[in-house]
Parts: structure tokens; C-alpha cells; sequence
């Protein structure tokens, strides 16, 4: 029953995105659902899962970070793993005391 009341809310939250026009339609949807098909296809087939243990402290930081940059914890660990692993990540000076 639980789980009907979230497919109602979901389903609700989208007709009223619906309903205040926020979807446009697109040319070639074939070509367009092909397109995202194939994103996510190559994403299954390169992404590993790793599990990773973490201080509290650290964990609860991480989650208000990717919660001010309106993502997903995990998404903002992968990001920085991404970034620490092709060299784009910039040391910052420590802030003043």
C-alpha cells in the first residue's frame, strides 16, 4: 500500500509539472530515446560500485554539501573521486583562524 502512495505522489508531482508547461516536446524522439538508451547502457556497462566507510562526521558533511548542490551524495563522492583521479582537483588554503 506504501508503495501505491508513492507511485500517487510521483505521479501527481508530475502532472503538475505537466500542467504548468515545464515539459516541451522534442524533435525525433526516436532518435532521442535511442540517444538516452545508449547513455545509459554505456553507463551500466563503465561504472563499478565500491563500498567505502566513513567517519560520521565526514559522512554527514559530504550529505550537506551534495544537499547545497542539489545532488545526490553518491554523486558528488563519485565527482570528487573523478576529479582527484584526472588531476583536476585544486588544493584550497586552509581558511583563517
Amino acid at each position: 500500500m506504501a508503495k501505491r502512495v508513492k507511485e500517487e505522489a510521483e505521479e501527481n508531482e508530475l502532472l503538475v509539472s505537466y500542467e504548468r508547461g515545464e515539459w516541451q516536446s522534442v524533435d525525433k524522439v526516436r532518435e532521442e530515446v535511442e540517444r538516452y538508451q545508449a547513455y545509459a547502457a554505456a553507463m551500466l556497462e563503465t561504472n563499478r560500485q565500491v563500498s567505502v566507510t566513513l567517519p560520521l562526521t565526514d559522512f554527514e558533511k559530504v550529505q550537506e554539501k551534495a544537499s547545497e548542490a542539489g545532488m545526490p551524495y553518491q554523486a558528488l563522492i563519485a565527482e570528487i573521486v573523478h576529479q582527484f583521479v584526472t588531476g583536476n582537483m585544486t588544493e584550497q588554503p586552509a581558511a583563517a583562524q
